[in-house]
């Protein structure tokens, strides 16, 4: 009865009760343990050290974090997170038990003290930030949304626990014995996250690890600065950060007068910080919807400033333990309900990978710069005046007049925003008469677009809204079931979704009945969620169902929701079903419709015993099909499917839905990939693909990987990989780029430039020597062979002016490159001196001594001899001239010179030709075999 009932609340699903219940017992013995050893230490600290100690310990938390943050999250990017889990854990069960053997032999000094402050403030930023990154591990991105409030509840229901536990245990049992009682509790969590790992993350590919884990090795500073909305949001976070340190310290410094004694001290800290739990819990369940949905975004942003204004006002008249016990409750509860929903609303404006990035530097970098910084305030200005407990007072109001103004400004910033994208959308309706720009507040407008939007209107709402889950649209959302797009309906019923008692099964039969595949699909995910638990009546009602196309769409609804949940597959028959499709599928070979939805399913399904049927029709002659075959594979995220992946680069038509398909590994195939590029185990074409691959990704991890190619021996694999640099900082600035080795490659670059520009002139040289001969004809043929080779060699050069310019342009401002770059290679003289003075003055050093004289001198006049001497290169023989195509890695120029040779019949090249002999390059070794076999005989 009792699991009924959460499942029916919390939208779980047969088979993911056990893990849930594991992860919010992980959480829960985190938090207990959090709030039993917390005001224990507190309580220790102000009782042997004094609340004037308090300042010193903010700042040391502040270093300490930001500096553990930047090691922490390297250490993720490089380690197993259950090895770092289980490391943190074993140093903090060691840390808790020495902590109370001190206590019990009365060891305790004032370097302990400090020492156990700051660790448990960090303990407090790590056990949190591990917990959700195992989060995203284990739950998939539809489990999470349904999932995350039910084990997020496990946080609140600890803080309540533990911190009560701490208040009725201290008088009975003393302080040190309720240490050991902590350290058990975390010792209890190692089985806890042994099974976690056991029954969801052990199976999970490298792959697929990574693409669910939230750690990114971007520069989160840089993307909060390049957003207005993100800084306010920052500004707010910040000041809120400061303003209740220097609340908990007026705490504090009230508490500790007041109470002597540490474990009544503890006591009282751990009877209030359940009460501040138990009444935020009450706040959130029953208040904080009501609030931020009638009154909106600014309005709840501000009310959490406005009554700790109004508490500290009272404070000044009544300087009172009760008057500051109320400011601290004003802030420990409304944080984390009314003004965390708020916070959450202001977001969603945000694009959504934009948040991910940026939203653990928000909680754990600022807000430990912010906590230096009220230690910065309390110690230099605080003490160092000898300003009491009333200037604190005043030094809150004033912080809390700037919180107020980036709530204000923040809030015209999350109206803008909204509406800047609404106009953007306007806009590609060109010709609409329903343009729409919402006023009010955001609420309205986005009930506002619901009802009289374009098309792209709602479907931009209608994606914002799947971020925040918000029952307050429940009534909009079954209106636009009945919308004349498909496109809106499937996005309608996709939010429906994910809001938990918002039933609106009597629409269904309406919305099976149409022809759109994505919508049949849509409106029976919905179906499967929404059946009553242990109700197997769904698969007469669908999955046997008369109309193909809904069977088949159940079956692939259904492998979805129990791709990771092995108890669904197995209520569910997934298996046999799906042999029984394949059976079906060998005997209606005409049946294409249920082909395609038979491989979405295997993709979806994690079941690798259908692999190779998944794998038979990735050679499938029907474009179609096998478009929907590379679709299902990237699904699988499994190795097996790379290499196949990887052959359809270079088919023109099936390219795009390779890369699509290639796109779902995440960043952690890129380091395969290059290490597969360097050691060829592609083909060259295929190679020379990579780069665009790369580019899809658009990430600073592609940035990082395409730098390792850049030096590739190939020359045009080199010139895709700064083609895709060049594009990758074209559409996302933000990106950083190795300026050192890009220098590097631009000077290696010009090498190049230098030594083909010095074999151009040689055969420049040589074909004028050829039309002066006089005594003997020249063959038509070697005529030939010679222009082709001429050609090449200008080619060449053409590539590797581009490269230069593309490499510029990565570390000037690439508009000002480019400009260069096609002023340079006009006809116009006036426009390639410009464009010469401007580089001039744009290069400095190196780059400038190199790159100048080659391009004054070689877009004037690539004949002459003058130039090649300028340019400090050697006038080189024919012989010398073969001899260095033939060691560059260019096998068309190779192929040329070979062909040349092989016209010209001149033994003197048969060492030359012997050493291609002996190439890895297959093609080149055997066309050298016949060369020298033709010179020999």
């Amino acid at each position: 009865m009792f699991l009924n009932t959460i499942k029916n609340i919390f939208d779980i699903r047969d088979g993911e009760i056990k893990i849930s219940f594991l992860m919010q017992a992980y959480i829960f013995l985190i938090i207990t343990t959090l709030l039993i050893v917390k005001p224990t230490v507190n309580a220790l600290f102000l009782s042997d050290l004094g609340v004037e100690s308090l300042p010193f310990a903010y700042l040391i938390v502040a270093f300490v974090a930001v500096l553990s943050s930047y090691f922490y999250y390297r250490a993720l990017v490089s380690f197993q997170l259950k090895k770092i889990i289980r490391i943190t854990l074993a140093i903090s069960v060691i840390l808790l038990l020495g902590l109370g053997i001190v206590l019990s032999f009365k060891l305790i000094n004032i370097w302990l003290l400090y020492f156990f402050y700051v660790w448990v403030a960090i303990f407090a930023v790590l056990s949190a930030s591990q917990f959700w990154v195992l989060a995203n591990m284990v739950f998939n991105v539809r489990e999470a949304k349904r999932i995350f409030g039910f084990i997020g509840s496990g946080a609140i229901l600890g803080g309540i626990f533990g911190g009560y536990l701490t208040s009725i245990l201290v008088p009975w049992i003393g302080i040190e014995n309720l240490i050991f009682i902590a350290a058990f509790l975390l010792i209890i969590c190692f089985p806890v996250i042994n099974q976690i790992w056991k029954l969801r993350v052990k199976g999970l590919n490298q792959f697929k690890k990574k693409k669910r884990a939230i750690v990114t090795t971007e520069k989160p500073f840089q993307l909060i600065k390049n957003s207005k909305h993100l800084s306010y949001i920052a500004g707010i976070v910040g000041v809120s950060v400061v303003v209740a340190k220097l609340v908990d310290y007026l705490f504090s410094d009230f508490a500790s007068s007041r109470i002597p004694d540490p474990d009544s001290l503890a006591t009282f800290f751990a009877f209030w910080f359940s009460t501040f739990n138990l009444i935020s819990l009450g706040i959130q369940l029953f208040f904080t919807r009501r609030i931020v949905g009638v009154w909106g975004v600014g309005f709840s942003l501000g009310l959490l400033p406005f009554g700790i204004f109004i508490g500290c006002l009272i404070f000044l008249v009544f300087p009172e333990l009760i008057i500051v016990i109320l400011i601290k409750a004003i802030d420990a509860t409304m944080k984390q309900s009314i003004h965390k929903s708020a916070i959450e609303l202001l977001s969603l404006p945000l694009p959504f990978d934009l948040k991910n990035k940026t939203k653990s530097y928000i909680d754990v970098v600022v807000d430990s710069i912010a906590t230096g910084i009220a230690g910065f305030i309390l110690i230099f200005i605080v003490k160092g005046l000898d300003l009491g407990t009333f200037y604190i007072s005043v030094i809150i109001l004033l912080l809390v007049i700037i919180w107020i103004y980036f709530v204000y400004k923040v809030r015209l910033e999350y109206f803008n925003t909204f509406r800047e994208n609404l106009a953007l959308i306007t806009e590609k309706n060109i010709g609409s008469k329903n343009s729409l720009k919402p006023k009010g507040s955001v609420l309205n407008g986005m009930k506002t677009v619901f009802t009289k939007g374009t098309e792209n209107q709602i479907l931009f709402m209608l994606n914002k809204l799947l971020e925040i889950n918000d029952k307050r649209f429940a009534g909009e959302l079954k209106q636009l079931l009945k919308h004349p797009s498909n496109k809106i309906k499937i996005a309608a019923i996709e939010n429906l979704y994910y809001l938990n008692n918002v039933n609106v099964l009597s629409e269904v039969p309406e919305l099976l009945k149409s022809n759109d595949e994505n919508l049949v699909l849509a409106t029976l995910e919905y179906v499967l969620l929404r059946q009553p638990k242990n109700n197997h009546g769904f698969y007469k009602t669908y999955l046997d169902h008369e109309n193909k196309t809904i069977s088949n769409a159940a079956l692939l609804c259904l492998a979805r929701e129990a791709k990771n949940n092995y108890s669904l597959k197995q209520n569910y028959n997934l298996d046999q079903r799906l042999a029984q499709q394949i059976s079906y599928i060998a005997n209606n070979k005409a049946d294409i419709s249920t082909l395609k939805f038979t491989l979405r399913t295997i993709g979806n399904a994690n079941l690798q015993k259908y692999y190779p049927f998944l794998q038979t029709y990735l050679k499938h002659k029907d474009q179609d099909v096998l478009a929907t075959s590379i679709y299902a594979s990237g699904l699988t995220l499994d190795p097996l499917f790379i290499k196949p992946l990887m052959g359809f680069l270079t088919h023109k038509i099936l390219r795009e839905p390779a890369q699509e398909a290639l796109l779902n590994f995440g960043n952690a195939l890129l380091p395969t990939l290059v290490d597969q590029v360097k050691a060829r185990v592609y083909s060259i074409e295929i190679c020379r693909r990579v780069p665009g691959l790369f580019e899809t990704f658009n990430s600073q991890e592609a940035i990082t990987q395409l730098l390792l190619l850049i030096d590739d021996r190939d020359l045009s694999i080199r010139l895709e990989v700064i083609r895709s640099l060049s594009n990758i900082k074209r559409k996302s600035p933000k990106f950083k780029f190795n300026r050192y080795k890009v220098v590097r490659m631009i000077l290696e670059e010009c090498k190049l430039y230098q030594k083909t520009l010095s074999a151009l002139h040689t055969q420049i040289i040589q074909q004028y020597r050829n039309r002066k001969r006089t005594k003997e004809v020249l063959s038509e043929e070697e005529r030939d062979a010679r222009s082709v080779l001429l050609d090449l060699l200008e080619h060449r050069l053409d590539s590797s002016l581009e490269r230069i310019f593309k490499l510029l342009g990565l570390k000037y401002q690439q508009k000002d490159v480019e400009i260069a770059y096609f002023s340079l290679t006009s006809e116009k003289h006036e426009a390639r001196n410009n464009a010469i003075e401007f580089l001039d003055n744009l290069l400095t050093g190196d780059l400038k001594r190199k790159l100048i004289p080659i391009i004054e001198n070689t877009v004037l006049d690539i004949t002459s001899d003058e130039v090649i001497q300028k340019i400090q290169q050697k006038i080189l023989s024919e012989f010398e001239c073969f001899k260095l195509l033939l060691e560059a890695n260019d096998v068309k120029l190779k192929r040329a010179v070979l062909y040349l040779i092989k016209i010209e019949n001149d033994k003197k090249y048969v060492p030359l030709v012997e050493t291609c002999a002996k190439s890895n390059d297959e093609k080149i070794k055997l066309f050298a075999i016949e060369v020298l076999e033709s010179l020999q005989n």
